[in-house]
């Protein structure tokens, strides 16, 4: 998938350089069809996940010392 999205980027970056109204539009259109997309705070919600992952990964660990 990551080929795939690295030449979305390319091509994505050349409507940009080439035709910057097109490429407006099209984000636009994107925001609306996908806001989640393009929320800021994706990554503080991914950072909480992260964290909450540690922490039952260590409880995980304490109970198999336990053992």
């Amino acid at each position: 998938m990551s080929n795939l999205d690295e030449s979305i980027g390319k091509i994505l970056l050349e409507l940009q350089k080439e035709d910057p109204d097109t490429f407006k539009k099209l984000m636009k259109k994107a925001q609306e069809d996908n806001p989640e997309l393009f929320e800021e705070d994706v990554d503080e919600g991914n950072k909480k996940i992260d964290e909450y992952n540690q922490d039952v990964d260590e409880y995980n660990k304490k109970v198999e010392e336990e053992k």
